[in-house]
């Protein structure tokens, strides 16, 4: 049986291999590609293809694809095989490096916002050389950006890797300026927090809600739920384990750096959390995270549920998006060292994020916005929809004292006393760590909660890379002209501070004094759903920031909004026809056969005599006969107010319609129906309950 480290990574086409395979010079030149950002020589992906070829083949790999990441949220593939007509009637294993450099999968069916007409079908995968290919089942697998006919990006890969290039330009000029000439590339890393819930598959069958739509349209609550906190960080169940040893060996053969694993705080929630790892990659590996999810779930009799909100009333999930700016000399720019007050470095690149954090705060939350994040955003286990910057104790003291030209004393390092000579001693930390802010400093990076579960981490990255960008362009822009560094610097650092501590806040982000402070006081956002924030993806701060850095086109963003919008404006749709499919055909039927159970009872009892009431049967059939009533008037009023939609020509209008009206209506009528199943038998009620699919899974 092979080890661990014998089997990490033994899937893909990484630099080992790479070293192993490909002629010194090849390999060279190859490295100056990722490494660099250097043009790749087509000799060169000649070589690289007949190596990868040859390993992928000798690795069981009958098929390649260009695996590339659609506007759909999801990863897409198009699998063609090796093999070349051979003149004696058989075939031989060819793949050139034109075929690895470029694909053509048909893009007409892909979601565009009008970026081409319908009919204009070609579009281009090209092959990403800093993402290392890897095998799935058969086949090679090569990570690639996706292109319409006409050059226009029609995926998130390819933003991203612009957003990474503008804040490594911007970055590299900063650094120059402290005198640092020998670093060449500066990376943003990632390591993103899955959470995540499993449920019994022959439950979700069920379920025409988790089937159609991933979440429960309905299900009123059981009599226990997350109120014990016994289930976080709780002994892991047997079916759960072996579903999670499963999952690390397939994320480890593709160099997936799983490292953490635990029960979260739901029933049936648990957590997954890699290693840090390079921007890029890490949102390659976060998809192939979810997607592997999914199998090997299915692999255990499990269904794998990655919607942000699957049940009412109990924690929903998240991925936490922990971000930090490094050198490809290994320095952490956001590491503020023993003397933060003294490392002027540092608190120039943390003065940037925090500038970047205020004037972009509304991008930063268009980038995480979905119908389904909705429904998390602002409850007790995710930040609110108020974009806000926690920083701890230390930095705090230290930017005030800049910002107020006194002394800084400095944070004394206390030991912590756990009252027994046999415990270890340790340091404490300077500050707390705050779980209710949307964007919080951890020690050496960033942690940027609001991201759902289900969300692509790139949009995230894409927004604050950029965001990040944009400040490092007007620090390098004012310092470079400045007659003496020193304070200029001390005068920009001071300014930042002033201008843009609004967005700090050590408190307390749950509490409702907070929400009305930050948005009468302070004039931070409040966009409590995606239709109220991505309209604003197409202001002109917005578009003027991201076209001047080339991380989209003007079009490109015109495109996103459309999409985004037309994305939520479907999803409720789903969900609202969901609902009303679900109570015409599974519950007025069981509702309304119980009460013709309860009635029939109720006539059997009175035949036997005078002296019988049956006051619990006619009070039961009373109030079900009621509650059928309401729950076939809401259903009613919803699919009429689904019909409205269908007159509106515009996507703005039509979701400002759902905002408005249709999720009002399907709340309403989910009311009604939980407590009609809270009063129904549990034989005649037609899919299984809250109880049952949080607690199933032993």
């Amino acid at each position: 049986m092979a080890t661990v480290t014998e089997e990490f990574g033994s899937m893909v086409f990484d630099d080992r291999v790479m070293r192993a395979t490909l002629p010194a010079k090849v390999y060279a030149s190859l490295k100056k590609t990722i490494d660099e950002g250097k043009e790749l020589d087509l000799t060169v992906a000649n070589a690289v293809a007949s190596a990868m070829k040859d390993w992928a083949v000798a690795r069981g790999a009958t098929h390649y694809t260009h695996w590339f990441q659609p506007l759909t949220g999801v990863t897409a593939e198009k699998h063609d095989s090796f093999i070349t007509p051979a003149p004696d009637g058989g075939v031989i294993m060819e793949f050139s490096g034109k075929e690895l450099i470029k694909g053509e999968p048909d893009a007409s069916s892909f979601p565009s916002g009008g970026l081409r007409a319908t009919f204009e079908a070609r579009g281009y995968t090209a092959w990403d050389p800093t993402s290392y290919a890897f095998i799935k089942g058969k086949t090679l697998c090569i990570p690639t950006a996706f292109c319409s006919y006409g050059g226009e990006a029609l995926d998130k890969k390819t933003p991203l890797l612009r957003s990474m290039e503008a804040l490594n330009v911007q970055a590299l000029r900063i650094l120059k300026l402290f005198g640092n000439d020998t670093v060449k590339r500066v990376t943003t890393s990632v390591g993103p927090e899955q959470e995540y819930f499993l449920v019994d598959r022959e439950m979700y069958n069920k379920r025409k809600d988790l089937i159609y739509t991933g979440r429960t349209l309905f299900g009123a609550k059981p009599p226990k739920g997350q109120e014990m906190d016994d289930h976080y960080f709780g002994v892991i169940k047997p079916r759960v384990a072996a579903f999670m040893e499963d999952l690390n060996e397939e994320l480890w053969k593709l160099g997936i750096l799983a490292k953490t694993e635990h029960n979260e705080v739901a029933p049936a929630q648990h957590e997954l959390a890699p290693i840090y790892t390079t921007t890029n990659i890490a949102t390659d590996h976060n998809q192939l995270t979810m997607e592997i999810m999914q199998k090997v779930a299915s692999r255990h009799g499990l269904v794998c549920l990655l919607h942000e909100k699957p049940f009412a009333g109990v924690n929903g999930s998240g991925k936490h998006n922990n971000w930090s700016i490094g050198t490809d000399s290994g320095q952490n720019l956001l590491s503020p060292g023993e003397t933060p007050y003294e490392n002027a470095q540092f608190l120039l690149f943390l003065c940037a994020v925090i500038k970047a954090v205020d004037d972009y705060q509304d991008l930063l939350r268009i980038a995480v916005a979905t119908a389904g994040n909705d429904h998390r955003l602002g409850a007790n286990e995710a930040p609110p929809a108020v974009v806000s910057v926690f920083l701890g104790d230390e930095l705090n003291a230290v930017l005030e004292a800049i910002e107020n030209d006194t002394p800084y004393s400095g944070a004394e390092r206390k030991q912590m006393k756990l009252g027994s000579d046999v415990l270890p001693k340790f340091n404490r930390d300077t500050t707390d760590r705050n779980r209710t802010s949307p964007f919080a400093f951890t020690g050496n990076k960033f942690e940027f909660r609001m991201l759902g579960s289900s969300n692509s981490i790139a949009c995230a990255n894409i927004m604050l890379n950029a965001a990040v960008a944009e400040s490092l362009k007007i620090y390098s822009d004012a310092l470079e002209s400045a007659d003496d560094f020193e304070t200029a610097l001390h005068e920009l650092i001071r300014d930042t501070i002033k201008a843009h501590k609004r967005i700090i806040f050590n408190g307390n982000g749950y509490d409702d004094s907070w929400i009305k402070e930050a948005t009468e006081k302070r004039g931070l956002c409040n966009y409590r759903t995606t239709a109220d924030c991505m309209p604003h993806l197409l202001d002109d701060k917005n578009v003027k920031m991201l076209t001047s850095h080339k991380v989209y086109s003007e079009a490109e963003l015109r495109s996103r909004c459309e999409i985004m919008l037309e994305n939520y404006c479907k999803t409720v749709v789903i969900e609202a026809n969901t609902m009303v499919d679900m109570v015409k055909k599974q519950i007025l039927p069981a509702v309304s056969g119980y009460a013709s159970e309860l009635a029939e009872t109720i006539g059997k009892k009175l035949s036997l005599g005078s002296d019988i009431s049956c006051g619990y049967e006619k009070a039961t059939v009373k109030k079900l006969s009621l509650l059928a009533d309401q729950i076939a008037e809401y259903t009613s009023e919803l699919e009429a107010a689904l019909l409205k939609l269908k007159t509106s020509d515009d996507i703005c209008e039509e979701a400002y319609a759902i905002r408005d009206t249709v999720l009002g209506e399907m709340s309403k009528l989910r009311i009604v129906c939980d407590e009609a199943e809270t009063a129904t038998s549990e034989k005649y009620w037609p899919f299984p309950t809250y109880g049952e699919l949080l607690f199933g899974v032993k």
